[in-house]
């Protein structure tokens, strides 16, 4: 039998479909790290679409093969990022590659994060070929999707259920059960039931900060995440602070790798006429950022909910809306439960946010009301890694 702090010569394949984005891909080398941190002798390989993946460091034992990009489009659907060609012609050299490293790789786990069929149903064929190798699949969801209506919409037309039933072994969802359940409003069978496991939010580990030598403490750090649909955010979090009468400390922008070139242009000229203000494109060490804040405004996706959590900061959430309304449930939620501050959409306004702004300083630390076990995704992941490789034949 494998011994479960070493695992020897396990191999655990990630899946992250996102081209144009960052939640997935963090998410997914955050379980990544955890992994072969804990763990001496597995092994991790992530397949990713994201066009900045080679600006991340990854640890030993974790490394990442890319396969061309595609971007969604405002109207819903696909085109190729980077190649100039046809859609279904880089649609097929993805399943390609995901196919051929799965063979090459020969995981004991596979472990698909999100999309239960992956991007416009690229890893079914793998999903089957791992399932025939004896591989364990892996459905990861985190712990908001979207509005249950519009899942069950979005999951009909895809065969999501059906794909879960035939050919997954479990689901773990990133959140505790008690906080949201994604899957609620649609009809989930015992069958499906049977493989949920919450596992609690993905508690982010200290690290050694560095910080920018322009950047002066204590600050608070704005953040739209990937930048590509924050620039409005970041426009009224500059103007609020700007018009903050009592701004207790200076204010970093990250503005993202995403966001587009002219409006990145016209946020630093803007920010370099205060001296209070800073702002950097991106840092793909941002938890470093994060943790020697003071306090965060941010729009509140998945890993920087994590992080708000892990590193215990004062927050104020002014959360997408459009085109999933993952952002503003899981927004409401924290905002119910004391974890953090936040304005709904109808209620952006510069003198709404400045009167947050002016009381983030004396806000309640998520720490004051979180739940017992809310922050243990990490270690009921490690749990189930050790529980489903140490019963898989090849543990034998």
């Amino acid at each position: 039998m494998r011994t479960t702090s070493r695992l020897d010569d396990a191999r655990v394949l990630i899946y992250s479909h996102d081209s144009f984005g960052l939640g997935h891909l963090r998410r997914c080398r955050a379980i990544a790290h955890e992994l072969v941190g804990r763990y001496k002798g597995l092994s991790v390989l992530i397949l990713s679409g994201s066009p900045v993946i080679g600006s991340f460091e990854f640890r030993a034992r974790v490394d990442f093969v890319r396969i061309p990009g595609v971007i969604k489009l405002k109207d819903g659907s696909y085109t190729s990022l980077g190649l100039h060609i046809e859609l279904d012609q880089t649609l097929a050299i993805r399943e390609t590659i995901i196919r051929r490293t799965a063979e090459a790789f020969n995981p004991d786990l596979f472990i698909v994060d999100k999309e239960p069929l992956g991007l416009l149903g690229e890893v079914k064929d793998t999903l089957r070929l791992l399932q025939g190798r004896g591989a364990t699949n892996i459905l990861g969801e985190r712990d908001v999707i979207d509005d249950p209506d519009a899942l069950e919409v979005e999951w009909q037309r895809k065969s999501a259920l059906d794909a879960i039933r035939q050919l997954y072994d479990e689901v773990w969802v990133y959140g505790p059960k008690a906080f949201y359940d994604p899957l609620k409003g649609l009809d989930v069978d015992p069958d499906i039931q049977r493989k949920i496991h919450f596992t609690g939010f993905l508690r982010r580990p200290q690290i050694e900060e560095v910080l920018h030598p322009e950047i002066k403490r204590p600050y608070y750090l704005v953040t739209p995440g990937g930048g590509k649909d924050g620039e409005e955010m970041v426009e009224l979090v500059l103007e609020s602070c700007l018009a903050c009468p009592t701004l207790e400390a200076n204010v970093v922008f990250v503005l993202g790798p995403f966001m587009a070139e002219q409006k990145r242009q016209e946020i630093h000229n803007r920010v370099d006429q205060t001296d209070s203000f800073f702002a950097i494109d991106y840092d793909p060490r941002i938890e470093s950022l994060i943790q020697g804040a003071s306090g965060m405004i941010t729009m509140g996706g998945y890993n920087t909910f994590c992080e708000i959590l892990s590193f215990d900061q004062p927050s104020i959430i002014l959360p997408r809306f459009e085109p999933r309304m993952e952002q503003l449930i899981r927004a409401r939620r924290a905002a119910e439960l004391g974890l953090v501050k936040m304005l709904e959409p109808e209620e952006f306004s510069v003198p709404n946010l400045s009167a947050l702004i002016a009381g983030l300083s004396s806000q309640p630390r998520p720490s004051e009301n979180l739940q017992p076990g809310m922050l243990d995704g990490m270690e009921r992941v490690c749990d189930r890694v050790v529980t489903l490789l140490n019963a898989s034949p090849a543990a034998a």
